[in-house]
């Protein structure tokens, strides 16, 4: 029977065979870095649309695995067939599809038909795969390692020379064969001079802090004993200048018919990424740092709603206030450091926030600093911050109160108690507007205007040698007295009615007021604790208080205090006396004269409105128990024409 030479299946045939062949295939064209065709599984796995293929290199679809493919093209086009289960490919979305691919070259021409089956499937073709490698084995024989990278070279010149990243070959004993040249501009080292040379002594030697790298520690070099694929994504390769270059790569074991001989490396230089993940890391910690200081700022500024103090008025029309107030206005616009001095609870941090206030600084935070309550060994710490690890508990960068009141206002109170050690620091912010954190050693800038105050005699602790006084004079460019209240007592009847409406509000107690000769009480009362103590005094009454009316009696100063005799002395021009006491049994006896006055001017009504109770501010039944102490009958007082009153009657 004759032989024909006639195709056993038309091309049409062919053509409709692989298009609906249930494998996935693919023609490409390694020297060309191109996809040529795809029949449909192919399309199916990879999510390609029919025209797209040549979008893009077919080399993109590759990632991590160029260096396996520059191998395996390599051994298609040497023994016309290949085989691999290390493929990755990446789909259309960027999604890898691990594969196993079945490669093998078109006659008379450099193309490649690449069948692709996942992994599973794989597993059912590995006998005839090794059956395969086998034969090929058999057929072409070995082959010198130097001629095979050579192939891998001269085949792949195209993906080689136009990869971004660095690729490099080496032999199984380390020495390097080949060299694109993205390797040669990263590393500095020309071909010339690493090919034929141990790539792990000449850039590869040493960690990114200096230490040893044992070549017997080198995931490249372990490339070759296990055959398995590589990657570290955090280590350094050395410039042949001597700078190390972070890079992350990837080692892949390269086969010959079956022998590892040698392995491909795929580098990246990652400066760049880690250059901006330190800017990151910067820009992060400088966020934070923001952070931190705008919660500390939050934190005075609440401590500022919360003391619900009268700031930005100061209550008073005596001579004292008038000149207080004219000194504020003359030096709060100029920027001038100001010694406030006084007694305490005579309002000192009152006047620093008016002063701040009538700045051109009131657009920034005045903080407040109490030196009396910092410890003394965090004293530095407070003033002027620390970074993280300086001190035992500094387990973070923490500002300062002067770096706090950058562009505003720093109140230093009790600025007596700074110890001796740190007043030199200070004086040093006052005088450069330069400090140092704890535990830093670089220089920060600040522009703050300190405002003093203090309660003891600065000028007595310089003598003592506990105050320095470069510094005193550094503080008192401009001093303030802070008058106490016993000497603008004109005063208290504006400040009681003032704090009396505040404690109302913050008491929820609408109301209540203060009757005339209860609030002419508090005027002869020396108010040891200043403004502070009438405030204390003015709540504790809107408190306790029963029947809306503030009752003060309980206040026994050294003065005299009837308010009868303080009257009857100033109707008469005399001066009150100040400095001679009364006797307890001289002081109930002006008690009982001011009752009788009181029954008297209400006709001997005691309580209701009108009452003598009332005009006095106590309480009904208080004062009905003294008049039957007294022996007083109220009644007595009904009609004064019929029955004048006495007025100096005896005690009982």
């Amino acid at each position: 029977m004759p032989m024909t030479t006639e195709p056993l299946m038309s091309e049409p045939s062919l053509k409709l065979m692989a298009s609906h062949a249930p494998l996935a295939m693919l023609v490409v064209d390694p020297l060309a870095d191109e996809l040529v065709a795809a029949n449909a599984a192919a399309c199916q796995l990879l999510m390609l649309e029919e025209g797209d293929w040549r979008a893009s290199p077919f080399s993109h679809r590759l990632s991590a695995s160029l260096p396996l493919w520059v191998s395996f093209t390599d051994e298609v086009l040497t023994t016309g067939q290949a085989w691999s289960d290390d493929l990755v490919v990446l789909d259309s979305v960027r999604q890898p599809r691990r594969v196993e691919v079945f490669g093998e070259r078109l006659p008379d021409t450099p193309r490649l038909l690449l069948t692709l089956i996942d992994r599973q499937k794989a597993e059912q073709r590995r006998a005839r795969a090794e059956l395969g490698r086998q034969h090929r084995q058999g057929d072409v024989g070995w082959q010198r390692v130097e001629q095979v990278f050579e192939r891998i070279e001269r085949q792949n010149q195209l993906i080689l020379s136009a990869a971004g990243e660095g690729i490099y070959g080496l032999d199984a004993q380390g020495r390097t064969t080949f060299v694109n040249p993205a390797a040669e501009r990263i590393l500095g080292w020309s071909t010339e001079d690493m090919v034929g040379h141990d790539a792990h002594l000449m850039f590869h030697h040493t960690h990114a802090d200096g230490s040893h790298f044992p070549v017997q520690q080198c995931p490249i070099h372990a490339s070759f004993s296990d055959g398995q694929v590589h990657h570290v994504d955090d280590e350094v390769f050395w410039h042949k200048n001597g700078e190390a270059i972070p890079v992350e790569y990837t080692s892949t074991p390269i086969f010959e018919m079956g022998r590892l001989v040698g392995a491909v490396v795929l580098f990246r230089d990652i400066r760049e990424r880690k250059r901006a993940e330190q800017q990151l890391r910067d820009a992060l910690e400088e966020v934070e740092s923001l952070k931190r200081r705008l919660e500390l700022e939050n934190e005075y500024l609440q401590e500022e709603i919360k003391a619900e103090v009268n700031h930005r008025n100061i209550v008073g029309n005596s001579p004292a206030v008038a000149k207080l107030i004219q000194q504020i206005a003359m030096v709060a616009p100029t920027g001038a450091n100001v010694l406030i001095s006084g007694e305490s609870g005579t309002g000192k941090e009152l006047i620093a926030r008016a002063i701040h206030a009538g700045s051109g600084r009131s657009d920034r935070p005045l903080i407040r600093v109490n030196c009396a309550a910092i410890p003394r060994d965090l004293f530095e710490s407070e003033f002027f911050g620390h970074v993280k690890g300086a001190f035992t508990g500094a387990m973070q960068d923490r500002p300062g109160r002067f770096e706090l009141a950058h562009g505003g206002t720093l109140f230093l109170d009790e600025v007596g108690e700074i110890p001796l050690e740190l007043q030199s620091k200070l004086l040093r912010v006052l005088q450069d507007q330069q400090f140092e954190r704890v535990g830093d050693n670089r220089t920060r800038e600040v522009d703050v205007r300190v405002i003093a105050a203090t309660n003891r005699d600065l000028k007595e602790m310089i003598d003592a040698g506990h105050f320095r006084e470069d510094l005193y004079f550094r503080l008192n460019v401009f001093p303030i007295d802070s008058v106490p209240l016993r000497k603008r007592i004109e005063d208290v009847p504006l400040l009681a009615r003032h704090f009396l409406h505040r404690a109302c509000l913050k008491f929820n107690k609408p109301g209540v007021r203060i009757p005339p000769a209860q609030l002419e009480l508090l005027t002869l009362y020396p108010w040891p604790g200043n403004i502070r103590e009438l405030e204390n005094v003015i709540e504790r009454q809107v408190i306790v208080t029963q029947d809306r009316r503030l009752c003060f009696d309980d206040l026994l100063p050294p003065e005299p205090s009837v308010p009868g005799q303080v009257m009857a002395e100033r109707d008469k021009g005399a001066e009150p006396l100040a400095e001679t006491p009364m006797t307890e049994q001289a002081l109930q006896q002006r008690q009982r004269d001011n009752a009788l006055k009181a029954l008297a001017a209400t006709q001997g009504k005691i309580s209701g409105a009108g009452g003598a109770a009332e005009l006095l501010g106590i309480k009904p039944t208080t004062l009905a128990s003294r008049l039957q102490k007294w022996g007083i009958d109220p009644r007595q007082f009904k009609r004064r024409e019929r029955k004048k009153p006495p007025t100096n009657g005896a005690l009982d």
